[in-house]
């Protein structure tokens, strides 16, 4: 498709702000904090760090080089790279595999919902964390609540998608994005002045040598970088169909990565610290963390009502800007591949999500983890092969180095090859062997 049609994002800080919103989501205020907790601290921290740098980066590079390239969503973009059949079938699972992700993604997103008007109004105000846990239990417990605020959710969403890739997703980005870290860091400052958090912080910064020899932490350090830049062969892909041919993607990737990291370790900033205040355990993960453990912790904090609807506020901005990149990859597939405009485009994605969120209600669980082990690194997977391996090394050093400020060395091409797609395979094994790392 050509530059001049294609909805484009307007400005860099529009790009940074919608590709940053696509990373920072869920998975960086639950399980990065409780990963850390749980691996060491600081020794999880490094290699975390160094995981993102060396493999998690250049393959998002490579993702939104696809999308850029090609000028569409993952289905036609695999089409257009190989005449083969089945590529193109491959880009079709993967823009499947968004809507999979969508609807549980979704669900999660609907119980943080739930939880800022109970965290204002003072419904899950108790110092006791069966009464938490309780409370947390029955919601989960009448299907038809979870789907009210899945729904709305989706609804939410759909809103932001109709207006289309600048006027929609950048703008929405724009404002939710700078609003998340300004929250986080008023509650990591707050948190800071807590009795009992500096065992937290203590934790955190605290190196243990023996931690880097463990491998079980180079592994889930290594899952939870490639699943915190949302690397899963179309998320990546349908928003660099969206850049402009003088964006340098490496500069552009760097500082997403950059902010992505940081989002990360402002929520272990908070979160860790908070736990450790209220002489919780530094180790609990999962939905739990969020509405049970961190519930009881901030209910037994001064003004706890204010930093609870604060906290699920910010957990609300980061799933609703992961989702909008989920709904965007099949909205753009149905627009490119049958011609639809954008509303019924839009329409018929979110009667699927609605639908499927009423399906998987029973079994959000187990969905979570066949996505989570399989799916998404599957999607990396096959988006890596298809860029290096079929792409071949003329199109890639092509486009890493198309509107790049200082060329990519030739040493792009071979790193991604056999390094990169090496390091993806790993994590599909690896994930299916441990029962997931990300």
């Amino acid at each position: 498709m050509a530059e001049t049609s294609r909805d484009l994002f307007a400005s860099r800080l529009g790009m940074l702000a919608a590709t940053l919103g696509s990373s920072v989501g869920l998975g960086n205020i639950w399980k990065f904090p409780a990963l850390t907790g749980e691996h060491g601290g600081a020794s999880f921290l490094l290699v975390y760090i160094l995981s993102t740098l060396v493999v998690g980066l250049p393959l998002m590079i490579a993702e939104l080089l696809i999308g850029r390239s090609t000028r569409s969503n993952a289905y036609q973009a695999f089409k257009t790279l190989s005449s083969n059949r089945f590529w193109w079938i491959i880009g079709g699972l993967g823009i499947a595999g968004a809507v999979t992700i969508l609807s549980f993604y979704s669900d999660v997103a609907g119980w943080v919902f739930a939880y800022i008007p109970k965290a204002l109004t003072g419904s899950v105000h108790t110092q006791d964390p069966a009464v938490a846990k309780e409370a947390f239990s029955s919601l989960l417990a009448c299907p038809w609540k979870s789907l009210f605020w899945q729904w709305l959710v989706l609804g939410l969403t759909a809103s932001v998608i109709l207006r289309g890739a600048s006027g929609g997703i950048e703008k929405a980005n724009k404002v939710m994005m700078p609003i998340l870290f300004f929250l986080f860091v008023a509650l990591g400052i707050y948190v800071f002045t807590l009795p009992g958090a500096s065992g937290g912080y203590r934790y955190i910064f605290t190196i243990k040598p023996e931690g880097l020899l463990d491998p079980y932490v180079w592994i889930y350090a290594f899952g939870q970088a490639f699943f915190s830049l949302s690397v899963a062969g179309n998320g990546s892909v349908i928003y660099g169909s969206y850049l402009s041919k003088n964006e340098c993607i490496p500069s552009s990737a760097r500082n997403v990565a950059l902010f992505d990291t940081i989002a990360a370790l402002l929520a272990a900033f908070v979160i860790i610290p908070a736990m450790a205040a209220g002489g919780a355990e530094l180790d609990a993960g999962g939905p739990g963390l969020m509405f049970i453990y961190l519930v009881h912790v901030m209910n037994g904090m001064a003004g706890g009502r204010i930093v609870a609807m604060v906290f699920f506020l910010c957990v609300s901005f980061a799933g609703v800007t992961s989702i909008i990149n989920l709904y965007e990859a099949p909205v753009a597939s149905l627009q490119e591949k049958l011609g639809l405009k954008r509303v019924p485009a839009t329409a018929v994605i979110h009667v699927i999500g609605l639908a499927a969120a009423l399906c998987i209600q029973a079994i959000v669980s187990q969905w979570m983890d066949v996505v989570s082990i399989y799916i998404c690194p599957l999607g990396a997977l096959l988006a890596a092969v298809m860029f290096f391996w079929i792409g071949g090394k003329k199109l890639v050093l092509e486009s890493v180095n198309l509107g790049a400020r200082k060329p990519i060395g030739g040493w792009y091409y071979p790193a991604g090859k056999y390094v990169y797609c090496a390091s993806v395979l790993v994590a599909l094994i690896a994930g299916a062997i441990l029962g997931g790392i990300g």
